[in-house]
């Protein structure tokens, strides 16, 4: 059960202390409170777990502070978006906001191989209006004699052009909770010029240790990618990993998925579940077309396969995109011949533009036609 509580709440008030008293002695239930600071107003939440079954509604509702009851379902307890759950679904971090109704787009290099690399690409990046990257500083591999990232080496280095360039928010992949503390230590060395969004890749979806560990640090939102090998709902119990442990602010990843009836594509592209995570949870949904498609191969409509991909998570609802562009494709360390090149990112944008604007007019048709459909009063 979750207890919606007054926007702005003092915690230091009385009715929020009378509140928390009676909670904390309700027999076999654990009180957990979370809280979002939006822009404009501070929201808190109560999660009740435990023997909740017994507990009602009304009763609930009427305590002091609550706005709102909401009885979750078994899975998802925190993400998920229940039966009565109409609550908004974003969050902002370093200026930018995350949510099941915008879209932010994270062009970048796979790996960081190169300080002249990293900043042509932040200034491509700047002139074309865009404030989000991804910067690939560990990389798990398949082959250990495999370029496997800088590590903490580049940090320094990506934060401070990341700052120069307006850079906010960095999408970065870790494989351990080090990783987190030396991201953490390379910000404040540098003053703290950008904002990280930790990463947790496909071959960590179910390295639950490490799930456990970044959800219990609040500084920085998640991107969690779905499994290759493992079903949705594995994948979303998983994001469920991070939450239960505190951080909310968690993204889920499409990626493709490994098998070979995806073929001549890296991955058996799945964005058609989009939708369908947007419907089970209040995560926002990023795709990542590069590691679907893995290559630059064109449809004879002279459009690259990334490009089609990408359309079609848009078109599908997808609320951030994360993409390969590399300004020598050629001298990558990772994925080369999947990145797109630094005079393709206007293309790129635009046609994202197309894509998300019929979205949003598909939405705009649906809304009208229930209104349409709905019953007189």
């Amino acid at each position: 059960m979750i207890l919606i509580l007054a926007p702005n709440i003092d915690q230091n008030s009385p009715e929020y202390r009378q509140l928390m008293d009676y909670v904390s002695k309700l027999p076999k239930i654990q009180a957990r409170v979370h809280q979002e600071h939006g822009a404009q107003q501070v929201l808190t939440e109560v999660y009740l777990v435990g023997d909740t079954a017994s507990l009602s509604v009304e009763d609930m509702k009427s305590l002091p502070c609550v706005e709102r009851v909401v009885r979750v379902s078994e899975e998802y307890r925190v993400l998920g978006r229940h039966k009565d759950d109409q609550r908004p679904t974003a969050f902002e971090y370093n200026g930018v906001r995350f949510g099941q109704d915008n879209l932010n787009v994270f062009a970048g290099l796979c790996a960081v191989d190169t300080p002249e690399h990293v900043e042509l690409m932040m200034k491509a990046l700047r002139e074309h209006g865009q404030v989000c990257t991804r910067m690939g500083a560990y990389k798990p591999r398949t082959n250990p004699y495999s370029f496997q990232g800088h590590g903490k080496a580049c940090l320094p280095y990506v934060f401070e052009l990341a700052g120069k360039y307006g850079i906010r928010v960095i999408a970065m992949e870790i494989t351990h909770e080090a990783h987190v503390d030396e991201i953490r230590e390379a910000l404040r060395q540098t003053g703290n010029p950008t904002g990280v969004m930790l990463q947790i890749g496909t071959r960590n979806t179910q390295n639950f240790e490490l799930l456990k560990s970044v959800g219990r640090q609040r500084e920085f939102p998640v991107l969690l990618k779905r499994g290759f090998g493992i079903t949705l709902e594995e994948s979303l119990n998983a994001a469920e990993y991070l939450a239960s442990e505190g951080n909310t602010r968690v993204i889920f990843g499409l990626r493709g998925m490994k098998t070979n009836m995806g073929d001549p594509h890296r991955n058996f592209v799945d964005f058609a579940h989009v939708p369908v995570v947007k419907r089970l949870t209040r995560m926002p949904v990023c795709i990542d077309p590069s590691h679907s498609v893995g290559s630059r191969e064109r449809a004879p409509d002279g459009i690259l396969d990334v490009m089609h991909v990408t359309a079609q998570g848009v078109i599908a609802g997808a609320n951030m995109i994360l993409v390969d562009f590399h300004p020598n494709p050629q001298k990558a360390l990772v994925d080369g011949p999947q990145a797109l090149l630094l005079e393709e990112l206007p293309q790129f944008l635009e046609d994202v533009a197309i894509a998300r604007a019929a979205y949003e007019q598909r939405v705009a048709l649906a809304q009208r036609q229930r209104a349409g459909s709905a019953p007189a009063a």
